[in-house]
């Protein structure tokens, strides 16, 4: 019997492998997953979807301002500028970034409405169906890499909790990270193009660097077309690239949007899970808006790979080494 003669069937089998046949096991749901078409009624899915980046941006960004007026002096210590930097050294006003944010916002809602397509229908049939393709591949794949009889035997007794895993934990775990891959790379390369091209840099990326000391809600403070070229249609391309249901990508507009505020919030937080994620954070991204730092860290906003490979990695140890050694030439 080859692999691709195997079918698949949902009632009750002697195991995993019967005969020509895959038993797909028990549908078991995560606690993470509603079998429902929306989330919430009345409410589609795409317009959670499309809403949950601009109300994390404001949440977040609002709590992070709340703590800038606040006065409280146990906040000293982790700050990375000092308050009055931000009146002294910014070249733009508060209003004005937070118009600014507004229109990256309608745009990318607008534009995100349009590339959304019909949500395909949820239903235990659906998850069976998509559950029958990961189990053809698993037993595929088992068998070449341990040849038939052995890959069945294994399979008799673990290709239902392996092919469950993969379904609802696994797939969808792969599928997240090659998202957060695809945006970091886009965002890299495109930031540092934007910093090396003295045109762009002058029309488009100079508007971001006018905040030289950034906080959280001038986070998406950007020429529009750069917000729609890095931030929007990055997002889009990921979202495209993994696969993504409109859940998943509700998940990561959310996610990638909180980093992005949290990245550019002014504080150093040794507590903040967001800056413990990885050392693309807060302070590590505040170095590139300084002068010393301009070409620098490019990366954003999750990971430094691209900076460690590329050499364009620049740290605070680093800045007081080249500090020292001007003073002492």
């Amino acid at each position: 019997m080859s692999s691709n003669d195997t079918s698949v069937v949902t009632d009750s089998c002697s195991g995993f492998v019967d005969g020509e046949n895959i038993c797909l096991p028990t549908l078991k749901l995560p606690f993470y997953f509603a079998m429902r078409q929306n989330l919430f009624d009345g409410v589609s899915d795409t317009v959670l979807a499309l809403a949950a980046p601009v109300v994390s941006y404001w949440t977040l960004s609002l709590l992070f301002h709340c703590l800038d007026v606040s006065g409280w002096k146990w906040l000293d210590k982790y700050r990375i500028h000092q308050s009055e930097e931000v009146t002294s050294r910014n070249r733009a006003t508060r209003t004005e970034v937070f118009w600014a944010v507004v229109l990256q916002h309608t745009i990318q809602t607008v534009l995100g409405y349009a590339w959304f397509a019909e949500i395909p229908r949820v239903s235990p049939t659906a998850c069976y169906n998509q559950m029958a393709v990961v189990a053809k591949t698993l037993v595929r794949v088992t068998r070449i890499v341990l040849g038939s009889s052995t890959a069945d035997a294994f399979l008799q007794h673990r290709g239902s909790d392996i092919t469950h895993w993969l379904y609802w934990w696994g797939i969808p775990a792969g599928q997240f990270l090659l998202a957060l891959f695809i945006i970091d790379t886009w965002q890299y390369f495109l930031h540092r193009l934007m910093h090396t091209n003295k045109f762009l840099y002058k029309q488009l990326h100079s508007v971001h660097h006018r905040l030289y000391v950034p906080y959280a809600f001038g986070a998406l403070y950007n020429h529009p077309l750069e917000g729609l070229i890095l931030d929007t249609c990055g997002a889009a391309i990921a979202e495209y690239l993994a696969g993504l249901s409109v859940r998943q990508a509700m998940f990561l507009f959310a996610f990638s949007t909180c980093k992005t505020v949290d990245d550019h919030c002014g504080y150093s937080f040794p507590f903040d899970p967001l800056q413990m994620f990885s050392t693309n954070n807060a302070d590590y991204h505040d170095i590139h808006h300084q002068s010393i730092g301009i070409k620098s860290n490019f990366s954003q906003p999750f990971f430094v790979h691209w900076d460690v490979i590329l050499g364009t990695r620049l740290t605070r140890k680093q800045i007081e080494e080249r500090r020292q050694k001007v003073k002492t030439t």
